[in-house]
């Protein structure tokens, strides 16, 4: 090596911090070169289902990647690719056989299923459907497309330039249903009323499809919407041949103590989109679930103009296949919907009177926690108080990791924290993340000045 050359460095996602190096994991704890304990309340970005540091996850994929590691996806298939289509498909709600088009992760996912339904609509000679509607309050990816699909402001800023070619409508968010600047809806009957008047004014004969995530992840913090929500949505979209797409990146294999979030309201959309607890981290893994007129129509209309270097991953479907076994023999479904019951009774015991907390919520082990200047009014503190970066930045010194979000009351102010412990969290960890939880939003909360 040249000694004169300048060695390269690491493009980091936090510019000007000094991270630590993390070397080991097991169960719901991280450790650092340090040696020091990191309790793992967020699942890393809520991917952590199964638990840090299964070896037979490893052990699978070793095994296979020393027999074959990569094939083209038009060239071969593999045993691991179809037996997991065949394991997992019938959990998937979507009507008739689940066809399933596996990809790198989340992003290209959405991006795959916004292409998927509009092949479906030119094999069906409906050329002119391309507008795709989507919520505000939500997040769907950081590739342009489904970026320009989110509704989460910030992130969108900074490239608003490149955007615009979708259409959004209220959340379904009923603690900031109404309030100016939020873009919030409670009631069913109004959003699908919205939703339809959308279809309408862009011209039902122009729209592809109607996107949107069952329980809101980070953007909203762990929000779900009323009952009767979905099916009134479902409704809107049959009648006018929009195709219903389910973002189940974060909500799909557990998470939310249903394997996925739909399945709260038995309600089938045509497409699935799934990546996180898929692999639970183990490998960049995601995929497209098309009910079977879908793929039908898509298949027999011509095909499907789409592909990744990396789609139909050997390895990929190897370390999903793994980790559904392990959610199945160890009911871990199950095991979310119980923990994260305990989890929400004992933060709204802890938190539920504090005067700078005013909701929290979720379900399974999906639990948010939004942050309030004024209980009565829901004011939020202001973007400059930085306080979501407060509470993490006090967390992760007391050694807990949570996740957060903001601009949730009007796309600028608002402060959420989002807990997404894996699955395998016990009862003691639980109970320790509250109490590092109370402690590092009081932290943070001295830190800030009084708002009014």
């Amino acid at each position: 090596m040249d000694p004169t050359a300048i060695p390269g460095v690491v493009f980091s996602r936090a510019p000007g911090r000094t991270l630590p190096v993390a070397v080991r994991a097991e169960g719901a704890t991280i450790w650092d070169a340090d040696g020091r304990a990191y309790l793992d309340a967020a699942g890393g970005a809520v991917v952590v289902n199964v638990g840090h540091g299964r070896r037979s996850v490893a052990e699978a994929v070793g095994t296979q990647l020393g027999a074959i590691a990569y094939a083209h996806g038009t060239a071969f298939t593999s045993e691991p690719l179809e037996a997991y289509a065949v394991e997992a498909g019938p959990l998937i709600p979507v009507a008739g056989p689940a066809a399933i088009y596996p990809v790198s992760g989340g992003s290209e996912a959405i991006e795959t299923a916004l292409k998927l339904a509009r092949a479906y609509h030119v094999a069906r000679g409906e050329n002119e459907r391309w507008t795709v509607i989507a919520r505000w309050g939500s997040y769907h990816g950081n590739t342009l497309g489904a970026l320009d699909l989110s509704g989460r402001r910030p992130l969108r800023r900074p490239y608003e330039a490149w955007l615009g070619r979708f259409r959004h409508v209220s959340a379904a968010y009923p603690y900031r249903a109404d309030e100016p600047g939020a873009n919030a809806l409670a009631d069913p009957a109004a959003l699908a009323l919205e939703l339809e008047r959308t279809i309408l004014s862009a011209g039902p004969e122009s729209v592809a499809a109607f996107v949107a995530e069952p329980i809101v992840g980070a953007t909203l913090g762990a929000v779900a919407p009323a009952d009767g929500y979905w099916s009134a949505i479902a409704d809107v979209c049959r009648r006018h041949g929009v195709l219903l797409v389910a973002d189940e990146v974060m909500t799909g294999f557990g998470r939310t103590g249903t394997w996925f979030g739909m399945d709260h309201w038995g309600v089938k959309p045509d497409l699935v989109v799934a990546a996180k607890g898929a692999t639970s981290g183990y490998w960049p893994f995601g995929f497209v679930a098309a009910s079977d007129r879908v793929h039908r129509t898509v298949v027999e209309g011509g095909g499907f103009v789409h592909g990744f270097t990396y789609s139909h991953s050997i390895g990929g479907a190897t370390v999903a296949r793994e980790v559904l076994r392990i959610i199945r023999e160890e009911d871990l479904v199950s095991a979310s919907a119980a923990k994260g019951a305990l989890l929400l009774g004992l933060l709204r015991d802890r938190l539920g009177d504090h005067r700078n907390v005013g909701d929290v919520r979720g379900r399974g082990l999906l639990v948010g926690v939004e942050l309030v200047a004024d209980r009565e009014m829901k004011a939020p503190f202001p973007r400059s108080a930085r306080l979501t970066e407060g509470i993490v930045h006090a967390a992760r010194e007391s050694g807990l990791l949570v996740y957060s979000g903001t601009g949730c009351a009007d796309g600028t102010n608002g402060d959420t924290i989002l807990l997404g412990p894996p699955f395998v969290v016990t009862e003691a960890e639980i109970e320790r993340i509250v109490a590092g939880l109370a402690g590092a939003i009081d932290a943070a909360l001295a830190t800030v000045a009084p708002v009014g």
